[in-house]
């Protein structure tokens, strides 16, 4: 265990909000992790901040954190810009862990938050195209469309701009198809329960249920996907308040901490692609159960990176929550539902909260929190002691450019 806990969390409701600016959204974020720890602006030694895309939708570079802190009055303490991908919020969340550790503060915010929606959906789109080598572009397409290869089905391609990290989940799908005769019918149960989780979820984009067949006969956006089972261009922001576990009581925050029990991180390297026992979310997964001294049979709930729900069945078997192959099997009879025996993205997932990519690793944190202190409302796990968080960035070769494992625990887990 790292000895490290959080004390605060607030997140805004993600989707279109074109009403409000950058600024706006992570003041709005911030103010409720404030509210949520009990604590004073002045009280925050060190902020870590997550953004991907403002410098290329607005021009805003270089000092983006600064721009929106030290307006909102966190001025002359250390303000550190971060951006991994859409693991850009988790990243944020590690080095605060790590300042922590380090003993460079005793009180650390981090914060997330994107302004992605406009009118220009070619723009929107392209904002992803630079989180992959974009010097070794036709390397990186050449690798992806050889994991694609195989005869696909007519009619399953949008005539209309899409990400073209679509095209990156299709290739691992047939991938592990290939392996494992894993079915689009077993991708649509895990994004029609994610679907189903977020009606609960007052903070999702979405919150509409579907069933597996309107997932089906949903608008194509690239096999085996339809436009349910893909996380939408969202805006919003999430922030987390971090101290150390044993200065928790004195800042008035002892009874609601959640400890962090392990946060891990790593980045992508060279392998086959049939090689997932060496996947860099497995990597990093089994140093993370090893720090927090727990096994994926100890988890009782996870929030997972579904950007698509081939993400979910993917990850679910690189994290060891059910064995190689079986993760469309594990969704489709209902073990990864709220009331099973595993449940994942109990929040909506980034299918149906949203994906405002560098908020997305702390809205995960966010929902877990809230898992772990009771407080989750409709969609509470009954005696969730045990939750894990998965948020994965970018692309180089066949997986991930980076990715982030943390574990959290309640009070009766330590």
């Amino acid at each position: 265990m790292t000895g490290i806990c959080i004390i605060g969390v607030g997140m805004t409701r993600f989707g279109r909000h074109r009403d409000k600016s950058l600024k706006q959204l992570s003041c709005e974020a911030v103010d409720a992790a404030l509210i949520d720890a009990g604590l004073q602006r002045n009280q925050i030694e060190e902020i870590h901040f997550a953004n991907c895309v403002q410098g290329y939708m607005d021009g805003q570079h270089m000092i983006r954190g600064h721009a929106i802190f030290l307006e909102q009055g966190f001025q002359g303490i250390p303000i550190f810009n971060l951006e991994s991908g859409c693991a850009s919020g988790s990243m944020a969340f590690h080095q605060a862990v790590r300042c922590l550790l380090s003993g460079q503060a005793d009180v650390v915010m981090a914060v997330g938050a994107e302004k992605m929606v406009c009118d220009d959906k070619g723009k929107m789109f392209n904002a992803f195209t630079s989180a992959w080598d974009i010097a070794r572009t036709d390397w990186q397409m050449n690798i992806i469309e050889q994991m694609a290869a195989g005869p696909i089905p007519s009619g399953s391609q949008s005539d209309k701009p899409y990400s073209p990290f679509m095209d990156v989940y299709k290739a691992e799908f047939i991938q592990h198809q290939k392996l494992y005769d894993s079915t689009v019918r077993q991708v649509a149960a895990i994004c029609a329960k994610n679907h189903l989780h977020s009606t609960h979820n007052p903070n999702a984009q979405f919150q509409q249920a579907y069933s597996i067949d309107e997932v089906l006969n949903a608008a194509p956006i690239t096999y085996p996907l339809t436009l349910p089972m893909c996380a939408p261009i969202s805006d919003g922001a999430a922030a987390v308040i971090l101290c150390k576990l044993d200065k928790a009581p004195k800042l008035g925050a002892g009874s609601r901490a959640i400890p962090v029990l392990a946060s891990t991180t790593g980045s992508g390297r060279e392998r086959a692609p049939e090689q997932l026992d060496q996947h860099l979310v497995t990597r990093i997964a089994d140093k993370a159960y090893e720090m927090a001294g727990v096994a994926a049979a100890d988890v009782d709930v996870a929030e997972l990176h579904d950007a698509t729900a081939v993400g979910e069945l993917l990850e679910t078997e690189n994290l060891g929550l059910c064995p190689p192959g079986t993760g469309g099997e594990f969704a489709e009879r209902g073990y990864t539902s709220l009331g099973g025996s595993m449940p994942v993205n109990v929040s909506g997932g980034l299918e149906s909260r949203g994906h405002p990519i560098a908020a997305t690793g702390i809205a995960q944190i966010f929902d877990l929190v809230q898992q772990l202190r009771g407080e989750a409302g409709a969609r509470q796990v009954e005696g969730a002691r045990i939750g894990l968080q998965c948020n994965v960035g970018g692309f180089w070769g066949v997986e991930e450019a980076s990715a982030h494992v943390a574990i959290l625990g309640s009070k009766k887990a330590i």
